[in-house]
């Protein structure tokens, strides 16, 4: 898996390309972590539109980013899943707990 990051304010994006499972997940947080050490970061938009594959270790690792971006009074979007990981998201029960968006326009305006 690829991942972009990008600051802008207190917003971190991370762009995420390829299969997020269990040989990636790690990477992830990772990246994530990295971010949130000693920055100010409020908001995090997680743009999957280049996913092609999300399983269990992917949903956590996304669940514990949440997790730990809430308990620093800060917010995570989801941006573009697509079909089939949007599917996933549902049956997770993740698209209950973070809002996902169809572009980054739409989250930031969702986040203001």
């Amino acid at each position: 898996m690829k991942i972009q990051v990008e600051k802008l304010k207190d917003t971190l994006f991370l762009r995420l390309k390829g299969e997020f499972d269990m040989l990636t997940a790690d990477e992830f947080r990772s990246a994530v972590d990295d971010h949130f050490d000693g920055k100010r970061v409020k908001n995090l938009i997680l743009d999957i539109s280049k996913v092609s594959f999300i399983d269990s270790s992917g949903l956590g690792a996304i669940l514990a980013r949440y997790k730990k971006i809430k308990q620093l009074n800060g917010n995570m979007v989801i941006v573009g899943a697509k079909p089939q990981v949007k599917r996933v998201l549902e049956l997770s029960g993740v698209v209950k707990i973070i809002e996902v968006y169809d572009d980054e326009k739409s989250a930031l305006m969702g986040l203001l």
